[in-house]
């Protein structure tokens, strides 16, 4: 499957009834955003518009500022045909993601682009400053577009855990600094700082957003979506849409079991606490490295690797069960990973996923293909920029949107 064709599960048809003006041009955006620049007799294709709708629509949107003319395709019989393509600059929207190690701050354009970003790391986020952080991004960002281009400005979207104080004995963080968030409504803090529309995902969906509508995810139309951060989480795409489930948690793989309980009765060991990058830095610590090399080429570089090669011995097998046990229940058509790491740990990570799938027994279920994420680490602040974008100029609101609900 192309990706053209794959991308048509993701869009509805439009209508050439009058007073559908509106939806038809949002079909029309969402038809170039997952195909890219097309001219206007394949986006009539596509969308089952016809051609004179979907001139005046073209002419509109122009006209609007949200689409622009590329360079005609020469080289064909007849007229050369002209692509028409989003304008980066027809809409803005900003990401924040909160995390349990780092914040990320994101000016994102139309075409999904980060133009700015403002990052803080610390060792856990604590709401009593944390907040006043946000706001001062938010004012930074907004006064770098300048007054005509802030009123482009769409919303904010907030990529989040579903629990920021949860795991705290893991994390070593004190229960009492943990309980801070028990009863903070993460959304409304930030919706009082602006007039602007703000929306509040579960991070690891939210990245599986991103890679759904911006990455592999166009091509792939049910994948389990695999995220390795400071805790590993991932999300569950069927038929080209993102399955939240009623709570928001369908896809946790971070709580997945490692084996059987032990004979005391004590529960197994989940995922996470083999397969997180927490537990990778702790291990470069204890080896007196950087433990910030999580984030770059060193991991696989010396004297980096060797720690990171053991614990890629106890997390690739791990990640390896939690993919064969989710094949086991759902039907899907690849796996894709991602992380908060560099594209040359990614490629060490996927390497070693596939050997150890390869130690698994298939037999009654069929292996998905194993697919590398194409946003990084980027995915989650930039799948948060992504609500609102689709709130104002996507047809379909339901592809991901009210996930905390």
């Amino acid at each position: 499957m192309n990706g053209a064709q794959a991308a048509e599960g993701l869009r509805p048809r439009g209508s050439n009834q009058v007073g559908m003006r509106q939806f038809n041009e949002r079909v029309v955006l969402q038809a170039i955003r997952l195909n890219g620049p097309l001219p206007k007799a394949e986006i009539a294709r596509l969308t089952h518009l016809t051609a004179q709708t979907v001139q005046i629509i073209i002419t509109r949107l122009e006209a609007d500022g949200l689409v622009l003319k590329r360079a005609p395709v020469r080289g064909k019989i007849g007229q050369p045909s002209v692509p028409m393509a989003l304008n980066p600059e027809g809409a803005y929207s900003i990401g924040i993601k909160i995390g349990r190690r780092s914040l990320d701050v994101l000016l994102v354009d139309f075409t999904a682009q980060v133009r700015e970003r403002l990052t803080l790391a610390y060792e856990f986020p604590d709401p009593d400053t944390l907040f006043d952080e946000i706001r001062v991004r938010l004012k930074t960002l907004r006064q770098s577009l300048g007054p005509e281009r802030a009123e482009l400005l769409h919303g904010i979207g907030i990529a989040a855990p579903l629990s920021l104080g949860g795991w705290q004995s893991l994390l070593g963080v004190a229960p009492e600094q943990a309980a801070k968030w028990n009863d903070i409504d993460i959304r409304a803090r930030v919706a009082a700082m602006t007039t602007l529309p703000v929306e509040l995902v579960k991070d690891t969906a939210a990245a599986c957003v991103a890679e759904l509508v911006a990455g592999r995810g166009r091509s792939v139309r049910s994948f389990l979506y695999v995220f390795i951060d400071t805790f590993i989480g991932g999300g569950l795409v069927i038929d080209s849409h993102l399955r939240p489930g009623a709570t928001g948690n369908a896809g946790a793989l971070g709580s997945m079991p490692l084996g059987l309980g032990g004979a005391d009765g004590a529960p197994p060991r989940q995922l996470l606490s083999a397969a997180s990058l927490f537990t990778l830095e702790k291990m470069y610590a204890q080896a007196g490295l950087d433990a910030r090399a999580v984030a770059d080429s060193r991991a696989v570089e010396a004297p980096w690797m060797p720690v990171t090669r053991e614990w890629m011995r106890e997390a690739s097998p791990a990640i390896a069960m939690a993919i064969h046990s989710a094949t086991a229940l759902l039907e899907l058509d690849g796996v894709i990973v991602d992380g908060s790491f560099s594209r040359e740990m990614l490629a060490e990570v996927l390497a070693q996923i596939d050997g150890a799938l390869d130690r698994f027994s298939w037999e009654g279920i069929a292996r998905p293909e194993l697919l590398a994420g194409a946003i990084g680490a980027d995915a989650r602040a930039i799948g948060g920029a992504m609500l609102p974008l689709y709130a104002n100029f996507a047809p379909d609101r339901d592809l991901f949107l009210k996930l905390d609900r």
